[in-house]
C-alpha cells in the first residue's frame, strides 16, 4: 500500500532517478571508504599491486620451466634468480657507464655554461658584468635560504629509502608466492564466494589476461622505445647514455607524464654536454619515435588488450594521479582495464549450449562400448502404426503356437 501511494505522488521517470542515484551515492561511499583504506595501508598495497604486475610478466617464464618437467619451487627461484640477473646486469651496466662518464658529463656542463656566459655578454642582448654577477648572487642566496629545507629533505629521503628497501623486500616475497602457489590461492580465494564461485572465477581469469597482456605489452613498447632512444643518444656522443636510456625505459611505465619527463631530462643533458644542433635532432628524433609508438605500436600490442580510447586513459591517468600521485598514475590504467574486462563476466552467466537430441525425445541413454556390436537402432516410440521390433516378434511366435 505504502509502495502504491509513493507511484502516486512520484512519476515513475523520477522514482528511477531517484533509486539510480542512491545506488550510485553507495557505490561512491563504498569507493571512497576503499580509496581511505588503500591510502592507510599503501605501504602494503602498493608493493602487492606491483608484486602483481611482476607476477603477470614473469609467469610466462616459469610455466615454460615448469613445462619443460621442473617442480613448482624450483621453477619459481629460476625465475626469480633470471629477473634478479637481468636487473643486476643492467644495473652494473649503467654504474660503471655512469662513473666513466661523470666527469666528461661535468666538463662539458662547465663548458656549456661559460659558451651561454660568453653569448650573454657579446651576443645581442649585451648584458654587463654586474647584471650577471647580481643575477648569480640572487641564485647563490636562494640556496642557501633553501639549505635547511635541503638538509631535511634529505633526511627525510633516508627514512623513505628505508621505507623503499621493506616494501621491496615484501615486494620480493609476494611476487615469490604468486608464481609459486597463484592456482592454489586463486582456489583458496574462491571458496569464500559459494554460488558466486564460477562467476568470479571467469572474471578473474579476464582480468588476468587482460593485465597479462597489458604488462607484457608495455614492457616490449618500453623496450622499444628506451633501445632506439639509446642508440641515438649513443650515436651523438651524449654522456650518460645508459643511463638516460634506463630512465627513458622506466618512464615509459607512466603514460604521457613519463615520457615528457624523461624526455625533457635527456634533452637538457643533450643540450648541456654537446652541440645545440644535436639536441635539436634528439628532441626531433624523439617527438616522431613518440608518435609511431603511440599510432602504431600501442595500438597492435597493448590496444588490443585495454580497447581505451585515448580520452579514457588520459582521465584514468588524471584520477590516478590526484588519488595516489605518481604510483597512483602508474597503476590507474591497468586497474581501469581489469574492471572494465571483470564486470561483464560477473554480471552476466555464461552462454548455455543446446542439447544435441530433439527435446521431444526422451533422454538417450549413455553410448555403448564400441568394441561390441550395436542393436539396430529403434523406430521412434509413439510412432502409428509401427510396433517396437520386440512385440511384433513376440506377436509372430505366439501365432506360431497357436
Amino acid at each position: 500500500m505504502f509502495s502504491d501511494r509513493l507511484t502516486k505522488l512520484v512519476p515513475p521517470f523520477l522514482a528511477r532517478m531517484a533509486a539510480w542515484s542512491a545506488c550510485l551515492i553507495l557505490v561512491g561511499v563504498v569507493v571512497y571508504v576503499f580509496a581511505q583504506v588503500i591510502a592507510r595501508l599503501s605501504f602494503v598495497a602498493l608493493p602487492v599491486a606491483i608484486a602483481l604486475l611482476l607476477a603477470a610478466l614473469l609467469y610466462p617464464l616459469t610455466r615454460f620451466f615448469r613445462g619443460v618437467g621442473l617442480r613448482p619451487i624450483y621453477a619459481t627461484w629460476l625465475t626469480m634468480l633470471v629477473a634478479l640477473a637481468i636487473l643486476g646486469g643492467t644495473g652494473w651496466l649503467v654504474g660503471a657507464r655512469a662513473s666513466e662518464e661523470f666527469p666528461q658529463l661535468t666538463k662539458q656542463i662547465t663548458a656549456t655554461i661559460n659558451n651561454v656566459r660568453d653569448w650573454l655578454l657579446m651576443g645581442p642582448l649585451h648584458l654587463s658584468e654586474a647584471e650577471l654577477s647580481n643575477w648569480t648572487g640572487q641564485i647563490t642566496n636562494w640556496i642557501s635560504q633553501q639549505q635547511a629545507a635541503l638538509t631535511s629533505t634529505a633526511l627525510a629521503a633516508g627514512q623513505v629509502f628505508v621505507e623503499i628497501l621493506a616494501s621491496i623486500v615484501l615486494l620480493l616475497f609476494v611476487t615469490f608466492f604468486l608464481l609459486k602457489d597463484g592456482d592454489r590461492i586463486w582456489g583458496w580465494f574462491l571458496k569464500g564466494f559459494g554460488g558466486m564461485a564460477p562467476r568470479v572465477d571467469r572474471a578473474g581469469t579476464a582480468a588476468w589476461v587482460t593485465i597479462s597482456h597489458y604488462v607484457q605489452g608495455t614492457v616490449a613498447v618500453a623496450a622499444v622505445h628506451g633501445v632506439i632512444m639509446g642508440i641515438v643518444l649513443a650515436g651523438l656522443g651524449v654522456p650518460l647514455w645508459a643511463a638516460l636510456a634506463v630512465l627513458i625505459f622506466l618512464a615509459s611505465f607512466i603514460p604521457i607524464v613519463g615520457i615528457f619527463f624523461a624526455g625533457t631530462v635527456a634533452t637538457l643533458v643533450t643540450l648541456g654536454s654537446v652541440e645545440p644542433w644535436k639536441a635539436l635532432v634528439f628532441l626531433i628524433v624523439l617527438i616522431v619515435e613518440q608518435q609511431l609508438e603511440n599510432h602504431v605500436l600501442q595500438p597492435l600490442i597493448v590496444g588490443r588488450a585495454l580497447n581505451f580510447h585515448p580520452l579514457a586513459i588520459i582521465l584514468v591517468l588524471a584520477v590516478g594521479g590526484i588519488m595516489g600521485g605518481i604510483a597512483g598514475a602508474v597503476v590507474a590504467v591497468p586497474v581501469a582495464a581489469v574492471i572494465y574486462r571483470a564486470l561483464p563476466e560477473l554480471r552476466h552467466d555464461p552462454p548455455q549450449e543446446l542439447p544435441a537430441a530433439n527435446p521431444s525425445t526422451p533422454q538417450e541413454l549413455p553410448a555403448a562400448n564400441p568394441s561390441t556390436p550395436q542393436a539396430p537402432e529403434k523406430p521412434a516410440p509413439g510412432k502409428p502404426g509401427v510396433p517396437p521390433p520386440e512385440a511384433a516378434a513376440e506377436d509372430v511366435a505366439a501365432s506360431g503356437k497357436e
